[in-house]
């Protein structure tokens, strides 16, 4: 028979082990391991995205889908921030060795990253422990230190709009975007400053478990569901003259309707405007064209659909207002790299993503 202190010993051992049960699931289910790496000067507000975005997904066991882990390019310690605080990080460098995805946040003291475009040796060799065909993700200056890894020699990437023409002069091989809010290219995904983190971080939910979960963690943060990767970052009219009319109305009067066809002359008279006032209007709210945003909505709607229902494809075609199944199999393919029927396979089965990583040269 075991001592008192022995049994004490087994019951906190059962516990832990209750509670590891509880967390991960049964030994076959493992979440997607997000580390995010924080460097000195980091935002705060921009370290806290990966947390709040990956730390709600859900499967339909209740199991977290994501483990979400913050990490230093030093021994477990203070890190800096451009606040009047620091954070305790408990995590060194090695945990970058088992990442599945790494988010590397903005920060405003990256020194010769920024400055030269090289990395420090301690940076260095803190990316070093990062595995072959990890995920990598930057959120606004945070580019600067996949590029000064030449990560993306060669490879399109975004940033913050104030920062793009500097980053572009100090990496010129880098294909650099201002205008758009992130970039997916397979296994790179960078993005604009700020909210834009926020738009990253939902569409690899989106990527990688499909539009309900995505939605569903929106609705709970209180934000867009989606945003497209190709929306204009910088608006210059963001909030229109009140002396003005909106396009508000002639938006959820489209997307009421999405099932018919859809004429720009009918959005402009929702409006009682020109079709030229109303285009004009629309880029200074929306930050693209009508027929860009009416394509980008429909896509949303069949993914829903392919997702959801149980509808056949041509019927999905028909109710997300593309008329056939040949058009919406195109959208699909242009703005997901997949097929309607590989998109139903892929979330209505919970299985691997069949979203294709496009090949380099």
């Amino acid at each position: 028979m075991s001592s008192e202190p022995e049994h004490r010993e087994g019951q906190r051992k059962g516990e832990a082990d209750r509670r590891e049960h509880r967390h991960h699931g049964p030994p076959d289910f493992r979440p997607h391991r997000v580390v995010v790496l924080a460097l000195d000067g980091i935002l705060p507000f921009e370290l806290g995205i990966p947390h709040r975005i990956f730390g709600r997904p859900k499967d339909a066991l209740g199991r977290h889908l994501y483990e979400v882990v913050t990490c230093s390019i030093r021994p477990p310690g203070p890190v800096r921030t451009d606040a009047d605080f620091a954070i305790q990080v408990e995590h060194g460098p090695q945990t970058l060795a088992t990442a599945d995805t790494v988010i590397i946040p903005a920060s405003y003291e990256l020194g010769p990253v920024f400055e030269e475009g090289v990395l420090t040796d301690e940076l260095a060799a803190a990316l070093a422990h990062i595995r072959p065909g990890t995920r990598l993700a930057s959120i606004c200056t945070g580019v600067y230190v996949l590029a000064a890894a030449g990560l993306l020699d060669g490879r399109p990437a975004t940033t913050h709009w104030a920062d793009a023409d500097r980053f572009q002069q100090l990496f010129p091989q880098v294909e650099v975007d201002a205008d758009v809010l992130f970039i997916d290219d397979g296994d790179l995904l960078t993005s604009a400053g700020v909210a834009a983190g926020i738009d990253l971080c939902l569409h690899m939910v989106r990527r990688d478990h499909g539009t309900a979960i995505a939605t569903e963690v929106a609705r709970r943060t209180v934000v867009p569901p989606h945003r497209d990767g190709g929306q204009a970052q910088y608006i210059h009219r963001p909030v229109p003259d009140p002396q003005q009319s909106s396009t508000t109305t002639a938006r959820a009067w489209a997307l009421g309707r999405l099932h018919e066809p859809i004429q720009l002359r009918d959005m402009a008279d929702q409006e009682s405007m020109s079709v030229r006032t109303f285009t004009r209007r629309f880029r200074e709210e929306v930050g693209i064209s009508p027929g860009q945003w009416l394509a980008q909505q429909r896509v949303e709607r069949a993914r829903h659909l392919l997702e959801s229902t149980d509808l056949s494809v041509d019927q999905v075609a028909t109710a997300a207002g593309f008329g056939t199944a040949q058009s919406m199999r195109q959208h699909l393919q242009t703005a997901l790299g997949v097929t309607p029927t590989s998109y139903r396979r892929t979330f209505r089965t919970g299985g691997k993503p069949a979203l294709q990583v496009p090949s380099r040269p």
